[in-house]
């Protein structure tokens, strides 16, 4: 049978015992590998490996010796529980094996789950379980994780006093990471935030979020917005270092002035303006903007649009021979003193 993503969610938290087996396929191996560890988890329980209520097969193995996985399902343990066999990369040479030890199940036996990388509709191998009375199939692919999934992380790694503007950064933070890379940086908040009753603030995850080129970029141009000049040079050196050229540079510092522009020269106010941005803006990002909309004024940002759209034209010139990343950086150091004017 085969579950849908809203069912298949559910299903992982709450296996059914009774059900023969699993199968969890998919392109992204990290994703399919954090599925299979909560569904075993939430199976087995804790100790399972101690107690020798897991065993695994490696889908290569069991090409060689198909009997071993029907060994492994009618295998009687010494400690009570639920039991699984775990084949993992199975292809469509294990579907022999597979079909022999589905067809031979019998209540108590242990349940099988499988992990397969991507499968097309046709596969043997999906269609032996999506065909199966009692086993269930999940594709998994690269959709964004739901608010729930992201609930349910938080919960597992004992994060639950988070706030509204703290899951919306969160949130945002899954969409822009892998599955594992936003497991890791949760389990790092969780490390954090150990023996600290207070909420997750904002502060907390981006003090804890992988530090992309991207973001060395944000803390480039907040402090060219705040006026602090002394901080341009390093910063520039770092994002350099991660493969940034003076032309991404220079387009993302148009983007971000052209931004204060608009909420500067909005009618309604800033904190209107910010509050009609999509994707909205929060936490750091927001206090940051707030604070440079009081240093600056409409006049003085199109002075440094000026500034701004002049080197990009230098750049970009043919006949340029002085250091690119230099350029960009004097015009950042300028924009910093321009911002301290009162």
């Amino acid at each position: 049978m085969k579950l849908s993503a809203r069912e298949a969610e559910a299903y992982f938290a709450r296996p059914d015992t009774s059900r023969t087996g699993l199968l969890i396929y998919g392109g992204d191996a990290m994703r399919v590998a954090l599925k299979r560890q909560q569904v075993l988890a939430a199976l087995l329980g804790p100790g399972a490996e101690e107690e020798m209520r897991l065993t695994r097969l490696a889908g290569a193995d069991l090409r060689r010796d198909p009997a071993q996985l029907l060994d492994a399902v009618k295998a009687v343990g010494f400690f009570p529980g639920q039991r699984a066999a775990f084949v993992e990369e199975a292809g469509e040479g294990n579907v022999p094996a597979l079909q022999s030890a589905l067809d031979d199940w019998r209540d108590g036996d242990a349940q099988i789950i499988v992990t397969a990388g991507t499968l097309k509709a046709g596969s043997k191998l999906r269609k032996l379980f999506e065909g199966h009375r009692n086993t269930y199939a999940v594709g998994l692919y690269d959709d964004p994780p739901s608010r729930a999934e992201v609930e349910r992380i938080l919960t597992a790694a004992g994060l639950r006093d988070v706030p509204a503007d703290s899951m919306e950064a969160l949130s945002e933070l899954a969409l822009t990471l892998g599955p594992g890379d936003f497991a890791q940086t949760v389990e790092k908040l969780s490390l954090y935030k150990l023996n600290d009753d207070s909420a997750v603030t904002p502060e907390d995850i981006s003090a804890c979020a992988p530090r992309s080129t991207e973001a060395a970029l944000d803390d480039l141009l907040n402090a060219a917005a705040e006026g602090q000049s002394d901080r341009v040079g390093p910063l520039i050196g770092r994002i350099e270092a991660q493969g940034a050229t003076a032309v991404s540079l220079c387009i993302g510092a148009m983007r971000h002035f052209r931004q204060l522009y608009a909420i500067t020269a909005d009618p309604d106010g800033a904190a209107s303006a910010l509050g009609r941005m999509r994707p909205p803006v929060f936490g750091a990002r927001r206090d940051h903007l707030m604070k440079q909309v009081k240093l600056w004024s409409p006049d003085r940002l199109q002075d440094a649009l000026t500034e701004l759209t002049d080197t990009d034209l230098r750049l970009r010139s043919a006949g340029q021979t002085a250091p690119a990343m230099a350029m960009v950086s004097r015009t950042l150091i300028r924009l910093a003193a321009m911002g301290r004017r009162r």
